[in-house]
C-alpha cells in the first residue's frame, strides 16, 4: 500500500469523531452524508476492524476506534506543526505537547519551570498530568516525562537522561525538638516519634542512612508513631510537630531555609532514587519536544 493510500479517510474519521455524527461531519466538510458513510466504510474495510458502534440514537467509538483516533490526531497535529514551521520559516515550538510528571516532585519543582517557560511560547498547547508509576510514552501518547526511580532498563523507543538523584534528609519542626530534644546518634531515634512512609497493603518503607566512607547506604526500619502514604502528607505531619521524618531535600528546601523545619543527624543524610528525563525518540525532532527537553534538562540538572 502506498503511503498516500494510508491517509485516505483519516480526515473524515477524525471529523466524524469530533462532530459526533455523520450528518454533522458532512455539513462541516461540505460533503454528502453518503460520501461520509462510504469513506468510513472503506477505512474500516482497509483496517479490518469496526471504528464506530452505530445505533439509531448515537454514534460511539469502539475500543479500536478510540486507539486509532488518538494516533490520527497525533499525526495530524504533527503535520499541522510541520506546515506552520515551513510557512513561518522558524522553529518556534507550537502545537499540543503531553507532559507527565511525578506527583509531589512535579508540583514542587517541575511545574513552576513549565509555567514560566510556557509564557514565552504562546503557540504551545500543553497537557500536563501527574502520576507516580512508569508511563510507557507511546501507549499513553506522552511526549516527555520526568520520573523518580522506575524501571532499570528503558524501552528502545525511549530516550532518557539522568538528571541527578534525590537526597534524603532527616528533619523535624523546632517545636518538636524543643519538647523531645535533638537526637545525636542513629540509636537515639528509637526514643523519638518517627513519621514513616507506608503503602495501602500495610508495608512501611525503611529509612536509609549514609554508611561508611565507601558510600554504602544502610536501610533500617524505625519505630514509627505515624505512617503516611504520601510525601506531601509526611511534610505536613513534620511541620505540625508530629515527629521526625525522612524527606527528599527538594521537598523541604523552602522549609529548611525559613526555619519551619530543622535538619537533624546531617551525617546520616543519604542518596536516594535517580531522577530521569524521558521522551519518545520518534518525536524528539519536533520543535515543541526538543525545546521542552532543553529547558527541563538545563533547569532540573542545575537544582
Amino acid at each position: 500500500m502506498f503511503a498516500s493510500e494510508r491517509l485516505k479517510g483519516i480526515d473524515v474519521f477524525v471529523c466524524v469523531t469530533q462532530a459526533g455524527s455523520f450528518k454533522a461531519a458532512a455539513e462541516k466538510m461540505h460533503l454528502t452524508g453518503s460520501a461520509i458513510s462510504k469513506s468510513i466504510a472503506r477505512l474500516e474495510s482497509r483496517l479490518g476492524t469496526r471504528l464506530f458502534e452505530r445505533t439509531t440514537r448515537r454514534l460511539a467509538l469502539t475500543d479500536a476506534g478510540t486507539a486509532f483516533y488518538r494516533t490520527c490526531t497525533g499525526v495530524l497535529a504533527d503535520l499541522e506543526e510541520a506546515e506552520l514551521a515551513l510557512q513561518a520559516e522558524v522553529s518556534e515550538p507550537r502545537g499540543r505537547v503531553r507532559i507527565d510528571l511525578p506527583g509531589a516532585f512535579g508540583r514542587a519543582r517541575v511545574l513552576p519551570i513549565l509555567l514560566r517557560w510556557l509564557e514565552e511560547h504562546p503557540g504551545l498547547i500543553p497537557h500536563i498530568t501527574f502520576s507516580d508509576g512508569f508511563i510507557e510514552p507511546f501507549q499513553e501518547g506522552v511526549d516527555v516525562q520526568v520520573r523518580i526511580g522506575g524501571v532499570d532498563t528503558w524501552p528502545d523507543t525511549v530516550g532518557q537522561r539522568l538528571l541527578g538523584r534525590e537526597w534524603h534528609v532527616l528533619c523535624a519542626a523546632p517545636g518538636y525538638l524543643a519538647r523531645r530534644g535533638t537526637p545525636l546518634t542513629e540509636r537515639d531515634l528509637d526514643d523519638h516519634q518517627c513519621i514513616a512512609y507506608g503503602w495501602v497493603d500495610g508495608t512501611v518503607s525503611p529509612w536509609t542512612f549514609a554508611g561508611d566512607s565507601t558510600g554504602t547506604t544502610l536501610r533500617r526500619h524505625v519505630p514509627a508513631r505515624l505512617v503516611v502514604g504520601n510525601g506531601e502528607g509526611l511534610l505536613m505531619a513534620a511541620l505540625a510537630g508530629s515527629g521526625i521524618a525522612q524527606l527528599p531535600s527538594w521537598l523541604i528546601q523552602q522549609q529548611l531555609a525559613d526555619g519551619t523545619l530543622v535538619e537533624v543527624l546531617p551525617h546520616l543524610a543519604s542518596e536516594g532514587l535517580p531522577i530521569h528525563l524521558a521522551w519518545l525518540k520518534s518525536r524528539q525532532a519536533l520543535p515543541r519536544v526538543s525545546a521542552l527537553l532543553q529547558v527541563l534538562a538545563a533547569e532540573l540538572t542545575a537544582r
